[in-house]
């Protein structure tokens, strides 16, 4: 059965598979790429971009990305079917994935306590994104947070928050750049609450935007690193690039 309801804090020494896939989409890519990087520390889970990684997807270009998701989803390899089909042309399914419900809510309420990086060529996302086994149509992600390393500073920083309808006609894009007088480099609580009211996003227990769109169908969470290499030059001193996941706090009102 899935899980209701979480309080990681992530105290190792390994990985709680009944919460989490440690791969990245892993139907749209293959293992040895998916995988994600990560170690553990007294602060949390600390995830890693490492100096031999491979990218993710060469058709994606060269960004690398260490990912935990609460699910996994997809048909059979060479479909189109499986969880956030993030483009439409030549998008196949390369890794057949068992289906898992770990934590897929139609509403409730999340909070993530991250430490970002403030490497320019890095960001660290926190989604929770349409699962998709009902039907392509219900695809609308909560932004819950991205943080672009060239956009964080020791007296504030820029967090991107909202809502993305990917393939859902019901909704609307709807994503917003707030800057906010903090050092995203240190711990930061990055929450969201949606029901049929509609949807709050809050940093710190403080809502910065709010929505009236809905999002009525099982969404999964993603916690990701990325690097977005600005050259195929590698110096394996700059590695690896890391950010912090303390906790995560989610709440299924479905």
């Amino acid at each position: 059965m899935p899980t209701e309801s979480f309080d990681e804090r992530f105290t190792g020494p390994t990985l709680n598979q009944d919460l989490w896939v440690d791969h990245y989409l892993p139907q749209w890519s293959e293992p040895a790429r998916s995988r994600a990087r990560y170690d553990f520390t007294t602060d949390g889970l600390r995830l890693r971009i490492d100096a031999d990684q491979m990218p993710w997807r060469d058709a994606d270009g060269s960004f690398r990305v260490s990912n935990l998701q609460t699910g996994t989803f997809s048909g059979a390899v060479g479909t189109t079917r499986g969880t956030h089909r993030h483009r439409l042309d030549g998008l196949l399914v390369e890794t057949p994935q068992v289906t898992r419900r770990l934590w897929t809510p139609s509403s409730g309420e999340l909070e993530v306590v991250v430490s970002a990086s403030a490497d320019p060529t890095c960001m660290l996302a926190i989604w929770l994104v349409g699962f998709e086994e009902s039907g392509p149509e219900d695809s609308g992600e909560l932004c819950v947070t991205e943080l672009f390393g060239d956009r964080i500073g020791p007296l504030s920083s820029t967090v991107r928050v909202g809502i993305k309808a990917h393939h859902d006609p019901r909704l609307t894009d709807d994503v917003r750049d707030i800057e906010l007088p903090i050092d995203a480099t240190k711990p930061h609580a990055y929450g969201v609450r949606w029901s049929g009211d509609g949807v709050d996003f809050t940093v710190d227990g403080q809502v910065i935007m709010s929505s009236p769109q809905q999002l009525a169908y099982e969404q999964q969470l993603m916690i990701d690193l990325f690097e977005f290499p600005a050259t195929e030059q590698r110096e394996p001193r700059n590695y690896p690039k890391t950010a912090m996941v303390h906790s995560v706090a989610g709440t299924s009102a479905s």
